[in-house]
């Protein structure tokens, strides 16, 4: 197709575009677009993130503020919770939370109020893209009505696409602009004008037939994940009854050059995507009269690894001649997982509110993690502090949990000051070796 005016001012770098959700994925997005000499206009409802952001400071850990106070003072980046300012962008990005609701169905209400909040705004010749993760259909079902409500006509003068997010935070080995991007359209036309948009930051754009093709995508690799990792929780909680190291079995395993692929256990899955998007999957599937047996069986596992944890963690202080009730439990390690400030959907929230159901008395150490902030699903932890890492404190423990293995932590020093430990991710291998002080989970 021919180039149109929108398409031309994306490659002319005279476009501005709208990111909606300045989170873990639409924070690294607006970046990529301000590198490139690209405008953009972050949206979000959390007036603190737009005071932080119009200061150039970061509310991310991994994500330095240098980044954006340099996009800020070359204007190319602002921020604002003013959903009237979506006339002034070319394209509007959306990237807002899908979570479940209380009986693993979708939530689509982030999703649904953003669109509702951007329509009496568009206008002829804007991009729309939602990268939020949901079942296939969304993008179609959702987003599209609405849109057409306002008297737009979906292929002549709004282009939607879907392209989902594939952020992993803190990963040093791939930037956010250097993993291939899936773009998805309801027509050729919007599928022309989503290559466009993104190919001005992206390195790589991958094409495919449509939104739902784009919106399934996204779901086969976190259920590859959720899967996988399923098998290998179920692996070590035999491999452990077997007095067999996993961690030494997968590493064995891992040296075959062909029809192998490592995962690793843990104390159960965390993030916004892996706990999450299968059921998604699920859900949708009953409405063709598809039971995913296979899939779902994988999340049983994996949500049933926290208990598992506590079984291990009790069994370590029954030989101890200690219970449960009535002991210090530290926990190390807030975040899902290394390095990061991320603590969406952490597993040491199940941890945490298990051991406490059970009397015992809770701390959690994580040096990205200070202090945990008001959260929707964990609002009573809010407010409590990481623990200072000092010897007096980490002694004072009767045992001490490594739930997220963190390069900061001070596993020497922990070897010395605790004699009890329970270790969910091989932080400390060859056990064998350190006197019966840990024991794996």
């Amino acid at each position: 197709m021919q180039d149109t005016q929108s398409i031309t001012r994306i490659r002319e770098k005279q476009a501005v575009v709208g990111v909606i959700g300045l989170g873990y994925v639409g924070l690294p997005l607006v970046l990529a677009y301000a590198a490139k000499g690209i405008h953009v206009i972050g949206f979000d409802v959390d007036e603190t993130k737009i005071a932080l952001l119009l200061k150039g400071a970061s509310y991310i850990d991994h994500i330095p503020a240098a980044k954006i106070a340099e996009a800020v003072e070359a204007k190319l980046l602002t921020a604002t919770s003013d959903f009237a300012r979506i006339s002034q962008v070319d394209a509007i990005i959306i990237c807002v939370p899908t979570p479940l609701g209380e009986h693993h169905e979708p939530d689509l209400g982030y999703v649904c109020r953003t669109i509702e909040a951007v329509a009496p705004h568009l206008r002829a010749g804007q991009i729309v893209s939602l990268e939020s993760t949901t079942y296939p259909g969304t993008t179609e079902e959702i987003l599209q009505p609405r849109i057409e409500e306002r008297g737009l006509v979906v292929g002549e003068d709004v282009f939607l696409v879907y392209s989902p997010e594939r952020e992993d935070p803190g990963n040093p080995e791939f930037a956010s602009v250097d993993i291939p991007k899936i773009v998805g359209g309801v027509t050729e036309a919007c599928l022309a004008h989503g290559k466009a948009l993104y190919g001005a930051v992206f390195k790589s754009i991958v094409p495919v037939a449509s939104t739902r093709v784009a919106e399934f995508t996204k779901l086969l690799e976190n259920i590859y994940r959720s899967v996988n990792i399923g098998l290998v929780n179920e692996l070590k909680m035999a491999a452990d009854r077997m007095g067999i190291d996993i961690w030494a079995v997968i590493a064995a395993a891992s040296t075959k050059p062909f029809g192998f692929t490592p995962f690793y256990p843990g104390p159960g899955l965390g993030g916004h995507c892996i706990p999450i998007d299968p059921f998604y999957l699920t859900w949708k599937a009953r409405e063709f009269g598809i039971h995913t047996r296979f899939i779902e069986l994988a999340g049983e596992i994996n949500e049933a690894m926290p208990q598992y944890v506590v079984h291990r963690v009790t069994e370590r202080l029954n030989e101890s001649a200690k219970a449960v009730k009535g002991s210090r439990i530290l926990i190390m390690g807030l975040a899902y997982k290394s390095d990061v400030d991320d603590m969406r959907e952490s597993a040491t929230f199940k941890l945490m509110d298990e051991f406490r159901r059970l009397g015992a008395l809770i701390s959690y150490h994580d040096p990205h993690i200070p202090v945990i902030p008001p959260t929707r699903e964990h609002a009573d932890w809010a407010g409590l502090e990481s623990i200072p890492w000092k010897e007096q404190n980490i002694r004072s423990f009767d045992c001490i949990v490594i739930a997220t293995n963190h390069a900061a932590y001070r596993l020497d020093q922990l070897l010395e000051w605790s004699d009890c430990i329970v270790d969910t991710r091989n932080a400390i291998p060859n056990r064998a070796t350190h006197g019966g002080k840990v024991t794996t989970a």
